[in-house]
């Protein structure tokens, strides 16, 4: 029978003709916790009694709250430094970066299977990796026995076509899409991208994609593995991890959405939910007092150069603060080599470390009562940068950029 790339994967690993329905179960290539999921995580794992089944692809990151910001979290991250050293699992400590984009700069290949803590680990299905975020429970056990279960997913395919125009990117086509079926629009379904421009498409963009499909509700994003990933492995240095994974003609989708790349214009998600997203130049006027570029959606280094390429010999308005987070230690230092950190610095940016930062309002970037954020984050329900009486709208990092400048929500297009 014809399958899916959820399909064909699980099938693969655990033996079986899976089929969308069906239970399976598949051992785990990589589980991790964060510095938030990790210390629940870790005392659950200990009450089982158990040994890691696989401390070599245990992970645990410390990004979320780094430096620490209060007695309480640098009591936790020692707590899980104390564990690593105990268990001789891996552990990835403050200033490396964003557990995600360290999983698909590091440690992700295509038909792994892939579980963490968090809900955004599902960025890993970026290089045809079946990644998906669990919780403290289920992670435990994965931890302790090498293996977890899973409801075979339904699939819908998301056929992409066409060629962004000039300041237009992945985020706007993720914002589009989830704008377009909902917040729960993709409840525990496989969202399998394909089409002409997805294979074109560069890593980095495949990872924002990824990365925000779980705010549809999806059990995974997940893309083909191809020349594109092929690249990405080798440029990492694990070219040997490559293997061509892709669905099968003839495969049974519960739904194709068909978008035309080209068609797109820059889009906002506006308060409180993800999906509700309105074009980029329908909202102008609209004040900000702060931007945030980074985060795991949008802190690469593709990311800085876009922002770097707006605001060079340029100054953000006066009533805005600029923050800026690279999303890792790699893409920190590309960032200073590639004069992309003078460039936003000059412009009044500030630069935080590698890391999750502002994105869910613990350090860093938190807003005051009333203010409005614009961030290239994933998330901007109600209190999510800190504050319940703050604003967050989500955008890409152009538009961000291009409304540093202006002080209001701006369309990207109009800054030359």
């Amino acid at each position: 029978m014809a399958k899916t790339l959820s399909e064909k994967i699980l099938s693969i690993r655990s033996g079986s003709d899976a089929n969308a329905g069906d239970i399976v179960i598949v051992p785990v290539d990589l589980a991790f916790v964060q510095d938030t999921t990790g210390p629940l995580t870790i005392r659950q794992f200990k009450e089982t009694g158990k040994k890691l089944a696989n401390p070599s692809h245990t992970v645990i990151f410390i990004d979320h709250a780094v430096p620490s910001p209060n007695r309480q979290l640098s009591n936790d991250h020692q707590f899980l430094r104390n564990f690593a050293r105990e268990y001789n699992c891996l552990i990835s400590d403050y200033g490396n970066g964003v557990c995600h984009q360290l999983v698909a700069e590091l440690l992700a290949n295509p038909g792994d299977i892939i579980v963490g803590a968090d809900s955004h680990t599902v960025t890993a299905g970026a290089v045809g990796a079946f990644a998906t975020g669990m919780g403290s429970s289920d992670i435990a056990v994965a931890f302790a026995l090498g293996k977890t279960w899973f409801r075979v997913p339904e699939t819908f395919k998301i056929e992409i076509t066409g060629k962004f125009s000039e300041k237009v990117d992945s985020k706007d086509l993720i914002l589009y899409l989830i704008g377009r079926i909902g917040a729960d629009g993709a409840t525990y379904k496989a969202l399998e991208f394909s089409g002409d421009a997805v294979s074109k498409m560069p890593m980095s963009q495949r990872l924002t994609i990824a990365n925000m499909a779980v705010e549809a509700g999806a059990k995974v994003g997940i893309f083909p593995s191809d020349n594109i990933t092929r690249k990405h492995l080798e440029k990492q240095g694990r070219g040997d991890k490559f293997k061509e994974l892709h669905a099968d003609d003839g495969a049974k989708y519960e739904k194709i959405i068909k978008i035309d790349a080209s068609a797109l214009e820059p889009m906002v998600s506006m308060p409180h939910t993800v999906d509700n997203v309105a074009p980029a130049r329908t909202l102008e006027g609209t004040k900000i007092q702060q931007v945030f570029i980074g985060t795991c959606t949008n802190g690469r280094l593709e990311d800085m150069a876009i922002a770097a390429r707006i605001l060079k010999d340029k100054t953000i308005h006066p009533n805005v603060r600029l923050i800026v987070a690279p999303a890792s230690r790699n893409v920190l230092s590309m960032a200073i080599k590639k004069g992309y950190i003078d460039i936003l610095i000059n412009a009044g940016g500030t630069i935080v470390p590698p890391g999750c930062a502002a994105c869910l309002g613990l350090h860093q970037g938190v807003l005051a009562d009333g203010e409005s954020c614009l961030s290239t984050a994933n998330r901007n329900f109600k209190g999510r940068m800190g504050n319940p009486e703050a604003s967050v709208y989500l955008a890409s990092p152009a538009t961000a950029a291009a409304s540093a400048i202006t002080g209001e929500i701006t369309d990207p297009r109009k800054v030359k």
